[in-house]
């Protein structure tokens, strides 16, 4: 076994590592229509032990949320200014 093994083994388990490949996959769910959104809020408000799972799921959230405000506004903007064109 080697140093940085040792090191994990010792990690309480509600501090583990998340591997690349865990994030990847979260990300793959979190990204499913439905079900995902549903699995996001769980893990976000507190459906793991998992602190670092429990953080990725609530950046990602805060990145959703951040996106839907951009898309919101684009659209509001785009539509206000068709109004504006179309009065003209």
């Amino acid at each position: 076994m080697d140093k940085d093994q040792e090191i994990i083994e010792k990690i309480p388990s509600e501090y583990k590592p998340i591997s690349m490949w865990g994030y990847f996959g979260y990300q793959i769910l979190f990204a499913l229509p439905l079900i995902g959104f549903i699995f996001l809020l769980v893990f976000s408000f507190g459906g793991t032990s998992n602190k670092n799972l429990k953080n990725f799921a609530r950046s990602y959230f805060c990145y959703l949320i951040i996106m839907i405000i951009i898309i919101a506004i684009l659209i509001s903007v785009t539509g206000i200014g068709t109004a504006i064109q179309s009065l003209s």
